[in-house]
C-alpha cells in the first residue's frame, strides 16, 4: 500500500517541508527519486507525481525550496518567489544538496539510487544538480528553464541526464537547447534530448491553458515524457 508522509527539515534557518511517497509492501529500501517544483512552490502537482513515482517501486520525494506552506498563487508571486534562486544559483545549489542529504536519510530509501526530476524551474535545479558535478545516478528535466550558472563552467558531469523539452517553449526557446547539448557535450555527459513538437511550456500541466504566456496542456507530450522518464529511471536506478 502506499504510505505518505511529510517531511520537515531546514536549511540555513528556513524551515521547509517536503512530501515523502513510498510503497510499504517493499521490504528493503528502494531507490528514490526527488520530484523539485516548479515555480510556484511544492503544490499538489508534484505530490501527485511522488505518489505516481511510489506505485512504481520508487521512493519519491516532492521537495519544498521556498519555506513551509509557502506556495505561489500568481504569476507575479512564483516570479517573486523564484527569483532570488536564480539571482544566486550557488544558493540554490546548496539547498538541493540539502534536499539530497533529506532523502538519503530517510529510513525507506536506498541512499546510493538516487535519481531528481524536474518541472519548468524545477527543471533548471535539476541541471543544476548534475551541473555541480554531483553523483546523483541521474536527472530528468521537464520543459525546463535551461541557462547554465556562472559557477559550474569546467566542471565534469557524472551523472546521465534526460531533457524533455517543448519545441515552442517561448521560455527556452531553440538556441538554448542547442547552447544546453554544447554545455553537456563539453562537460562530458551522458545526456538525451527528446524534443516534442508543437508543443509549448508546461506541457505536462493539465491546468496550463495560456497560449499568449506560452504554457498549453498536451496530453500526448505528458503521456510520451512519463513513459521515457520511466525508462530512463530504469536504466539509471
Amino acid at each position: 500500500m502506499i504510505q505518505e508522509k511529510f517531511v520537515e527539515y531546514e536549511h540555513e534557518g528556513t524551515v521547509l517541508e517536503g512530501f515523502l511517497a513510498y510503497d510499504d509492501a517493499i521490504e528493503t529500501t528502494a531507490p528514490g527519486v526527488i520530484v523539485v517544483p516548479a515555480w510556484a512552490g511544492r503544490s499538489n502537482f508534484e505530490c501527485d507525481k511522488a505518489r505516481k513515482l511510489a506505485t512504481e517501486g520508487y521512493v519519491g520525494f516532492a521537495c519544498d525550496l521556498y519555506g513551509k506552506d509557502v506556495l505561489g498563487t500568481s504569476v507575479e508571486e512564483n516570479s517573486a518567489l523564484m527569483q532570488p534562486f536564480l539571482d544566486d544559483r550557488v544558493m540554490l545549489q546548496s539547498r538541493l544538496f540539502r534536499v539530497m542529504e533529506v532523502l538519503k536519510s530517510q529510513a525507506e530509501v536506498d541512499e546510493n539510487r538516487i535519481a531528481a526530476m524536474g518541472f519548468c524551474f524545477g527543471g533548471l535545479c535539476v541541471l543544476d544538480i548534475a551541473r555541480t558535478g554531483s553523483d546523483i545516478q541521474g536527472v530528468a528535466s521537464f520543459h525546463g528553464l535551461l541557462g547554465a550558472p556562472a559557477n559550474t563552467k569546467g566542471t565534469n558531469i557524472k551523472t546521465k541526464v534526460l531533457v524533455l523539452h517543448g519545441h515552442e517553449d517561448p521560455m527556452a526557446p531553440v538556441e538554448t537547447v542547442a547552447d544546453l547539448q554544447n554545455e553537456l557535450t563539453a562537460a562530458g555527459a551522458d545526456w538525451q534530448i527528446h524534443v516534442y513538437g508543437n508543443t509549448m511550456h508546461a506541457f505536462t500541466n493539465p491546468k496550463a491553458n495560456d497560449p499568449s504566456f506560452g504554457t498549453v496542456y498536451s496530453r500526448e507530450a505528458d503521456k510520451r515524457s512519463w513513459q521515457t522518464l520511466l525508462n530512463f529511471l530504469e536504466e539509471v536506478l
